[in-house]
């Protein structure tokens, strides 16, 4: 075990530095200017900028954009990046905190089984033929029910030998409930072989949007789990030193862990049920920062927000402009640049460790 002052010095590495969070605003200030101007239609940047700062209070200048063009920016392209950006930030804080509670470099959001529950519950409702039409559709709620009781069952699973689980039974039991709701997925889509496309179309991921119905859904959670994941950077430090020592520090592991989780399980389901299933996200972006700013999570945590939303809307900028006029799933766009990564963290997965 280690002694006190090594411990210390364990949980205390270097804090957030504020050039670091200027550089993770800028990034995604940029990604946002880019995912404005360009699409089908596409437009100067530098007047979109304008366009942007004419609507802060106090500031008054003419952007030179046409009535069509403002409305096109404001109407579709504003509720779309917004959108984008709190998905990523989402799924890239939960995968970073999924990383540190199991202590695995591997670890992502759909760990526990959120992805399975939500592709099941959206294939339920797409199978029903529900509607998701309104400001909360059907299919929607489906999906985030969907992956809160998936990650529930894991959770109950895990804990059937005893009260108190380690991180590795609580994997192992995602695992289990993984592949058990998706074989149920795959037996109603037999039953339902005519709702496929649809299907699959939310297991690729897609952003488009009808307005702000989708970000008005998903900012309370991304609110109360950005709140709790920030504070809670401090004690994953804690536990990265292991359990014993963070207990004979004062931490309660256990409930410090199941905080954790609840709170990464809830990102991860508020994300999937407006967004589908986007991959590597959570994988990705906690990896980058941690190789370019250390791996405190005090400092890993909210640049994983940052980074995760100029991230992803840049993936939706190239999931609607590489095949214009048609779009390519933004699922596959994150594919392409993650799996890569992800063949790169398996070869130096000790020195990322």
């Amino acid at each position: 075990m280690l002694d006190t002052a090594t411990a210390s010095h364990a949980v205390r590495p270097a804090g957030l530095r504020p050039v670091w969070v200027v550089c993770g605003v800028v990034a995604v200030a940029v990604a946002a200017i880019a995912g404005l101007s360009f699409g089908a239609l596409s437009m100067s940047a530098p007047r979109v900028l304008v366009e942007v700062l004419d609507h802060i209070p106090g500031i008054r200048v003419h952007s030179g954009l046409s009535r069509q063009e403002a409305a096109i920016v404001w109407e579709l392209r504003v509720p779309r990046v917004v959108l984008a950006s709190l998905v990523g930030g989402l799924l890239a804080v939960a995968g970073a905190s999924y990383q540190g509670v199991f202590r695995n470099p591997l670890a992502d959001p759909y760990l526990l089984g959120a992805a399975a529950g939500a592709g099941l519950g959206a294939t339920i409702a797409i199978g029903g033929h529900l509607s998701n039409s309104g400001p909360v559709g059907a299919v929607t709620i489906a999906a985030f029910l969907g992956a809160l009781v998936a990650v529930l069952l894991a959770y109950v699973v895990s804990t059937l030998g005893g009260r108190d689980t380690s991180p590795a039974i609580l994997l192992l039991s995602g695992v289990a409930v993984m592949t058990f709701l998706t074989a149920l997925q795959t037996f109603i889509l037999q039953r339902n072989s005519d709702t496929i496309r649809e299907v699959y179309g939310f297991i690729l991921g897609s952003l488009s949007t009808v307005g702000w119905h989708e970000v008005l859904l998903v900012l309370p959670y991304a609110v109360v789990s950005f709140t709790v994941l920030l504070l809670h950077g401090r004690t994953l430090d804690v536990l990265a030193v292991g359990d014993d020592e963070a207990t004979s520090l004062g931490l309660h592991v256990a409930r410090a862990r199941i905080i954790v989780v609840v709170a990464s399980s809830l990102a991860t389901a508020a994300a999937v049920s407006v967004s589908g299933l986007i991959g590597f996200v959570g994988l990705v972006v906690p990896h980058i920062v941690r190789l370019l700013f250390g791996s405190s999570f005090r400092v890993v945590l909210p640049l994983s927000i940052l980074f995760g939303a100029a991230f992803l809307t840049l993936a939706d900028l190239v999931a609607r402009t590489a095949m214009s006029p048609a779009e390519t799933a933004i699922g596959v766009v994150t594919a392409v640049f993650g799996a890569p990564f992800f063949v790169l963290v398996l070869r130096t997965r000790r020195r990322l460790v």
